[in-house]
This record gives C-alpha cells, sequence and structure tokens, in this order.
C-alpha cells in the first residue's frame, strides 16, 4: 500500500481545491468579516443563475474563481491563516492562545 496518498500534506490539486472551498465557506459564515465583502463569492456563485454573458466552457469557472479568489485577497490576513489551520488540524502556538482563568464561584449571602 503507497502511503503518500495518506499523508494530509500532500493532498495535490483537487484536495487544495476542496480545502479552498471550505475556506471560503468557513469565512462567509465567520462574523468578522464585512458583510459587503462577502458579495464577492456569492456574486460568482449567483453568475450560474443569470444567463451566460459570455460564450464558452471557461467563463463559469473563471467568475467563480476570480470572486473566491478576491474574496480571500481582501480578508483579513489574520482570520484567513486561522481558518487555514483549522482546516489543517494545526492548533495555535500557546502564545497566541487566550488565557484561561482556572477560579471557584462561591455565592455569598449579605448576612454571612
Amino acid at each position: 500500500m503507497d502511503n503518500r496518498n495518506l499523508d494530509p500534506k500532500k493532498k495535490g490539486f483537487f484536495g487544495e481545491l476542496v480545502l479552498q472551498v471550505r475556506l471560503v465557506i468557513r469565512l462567509m459564515k465567520d462574523d468578522r468579516i464585512n458583510p459587503l465583502l462577502k458579495l464577492l463569492p456569492f456574486a460568482g456563485f449567483l453568475y450560474f443563475i443569470v444567463p451566460d454573458l459570455v460564450i464558452g466552457p471557461f467563463d463559469d469557472t473563471a467568475i467563480i474563481f476570480l470572486g473566491s479568489y478576491l474574496f480571500l485577497e481582501f480578508c483579513p490576513p489574520a482570520i484567513v491563516q486561522e481558518h487555514m489551520r483549522i482546516l489543517r488540524g494545526e492548533f495555535p502556538p500557546p502564545q497566541e492562545r487566550p488565557d484561561v482563568i482556572d477560579a471557584e464561584f462561591k455565592d455569598m449571602d449579605d448576612d454571612r
């Protein structure tokens, strides 16, 4: 059995394509992304419904690719990197993790 196909870092063209689609979907759901910016990939998918303006087999693919590419380019890089780390199964370095304060809660009456 060839173990190269099981390596998550070597996904190939289609693996990277699926990763990019998942990244766009995650960013579309993220509230930190500007809603106007979310119109770019949406407009690309909406183009399927509208009659073709340019005749040819590659026009739909080019419009969707361009909308998704511009969306990823204009999104804040820190948010894009955060989602990419999650999709690739990487965890943020310890200095990026929020501090956790462990404490006990005790409800005290006013009368004591």
